[in-house]
This record gives C-alpha cells, sequence and structure tokens, in this order.
C-alpha cells in the first residue's frame, strides 16, 4: 500500500481554498464600484487594449466564449463597456470602455494593488515572485 498525504496536502484542496480567500478580498474591494474580480479583469485588459474583439478577448483572458459573453452583456448593462459591430465584418464585436470607465480605472488598479499586497503580506519578496512564477508554469 501506497502512502497518501491528507486531503488538506492536496494541491488541489490548497489551490482551490488559496482562489476562495484571494476572491473573497477581492470581492470586497470591488464592491464599491458594483464589478465582481472577474469583470475587473475584462476592465483592465480593455484598459490594455480597448477596441479588442470579443474572441481576442476570449484569448488574452483564457476564458471560454460563452461565459465571456455573458460578462460582455451584464459590464455592457452596467454602463461599464460600449460592444460595436467591427467595421470591417458586422459579424464581430468591438469592446470598448466608456469615458465613465477609464476615470475609475485608477482607483480599480489600485484596488488590485491593495487586493495583491492583502493577500500576499505574510509572504518575502522572494516568496512573492516565486509564488507568482509557480502559479504562472501551472497555467501551461
Amino acid at each position: 500500500m501506497t502512502w497518501m498525504a491528507p486531503y488538506d496536502e492536496c494541491v488541489v484542496y490548497l489551490l482551490a481554498k488559496a482562489y476562495q480567500r484571494a476572491h473573497a478580498v477581492s470581492k470586497r474591494r470591488l464592491a464599491p464600484y458594483g464589478l465582481t474580480p472577474v469583470q475587473q479583469l475584462v476592465i483592465a485588459a480593455l484598459n490594455e487594449e480597448d477596441g479588442i474583439s470579443s474572441s481576442d478577448l476570449c484569448r488574452k483572458l483564457s476564458m471560454d466564449p460563452a461565459t465571456l459573453s455573458v460578462l460582455l452583456d451584464r459590464l455592457a448593462e452596467a454602463n461599464w463597456i460600449i460592444k460595436q459591430p467591427d467595421q470591417d465584418d458586422k459579424r464581430f464585436l468591438k469592446i470598448f470602455l466608456n469615458e465613465q470607465s477609464r476615470s475609475l480605472i485608477p482607483k480599480i488598479t489600485e484596488e488590485r494593488h491593495k487586493t495583491n499586497e492583502e493577500i500576499l503580506k505574510n509572504l518575502s519578496l522572494e516568496e512573492k515572485v516565486l509564488l507568482k512564477r509557480l502559479l504562472k508554469d501551472l497555467r501551461e
């Protein structure tokens, strides 16, 4: 019989618990803006590349198209984004931040920074760098 680690040493369990904590901190910090953590990621991606197509945004965020479509609908309803048909191909949508959203980018970015600080506060600089590198490696 092989030795088996307890459930609370399982990588899946540890990642799930870390995600739950990070999501809760982010959700609390974004509540005043009416954004969810995932919606904030969409806003941040659009801030880097405003006017991106929805299909390119899917790839950039590694999201399922149906999930992103629902997120974009909710962001449009809440007046965070503008969806426009692509001028060259009307089958595709281009997604833009509106002026109000652009004006809130500094505050939302600061909340993301504070969220990261709160989540990682017990780690040294070296541990923070290593954790980020390991998480990026696990994405692949």
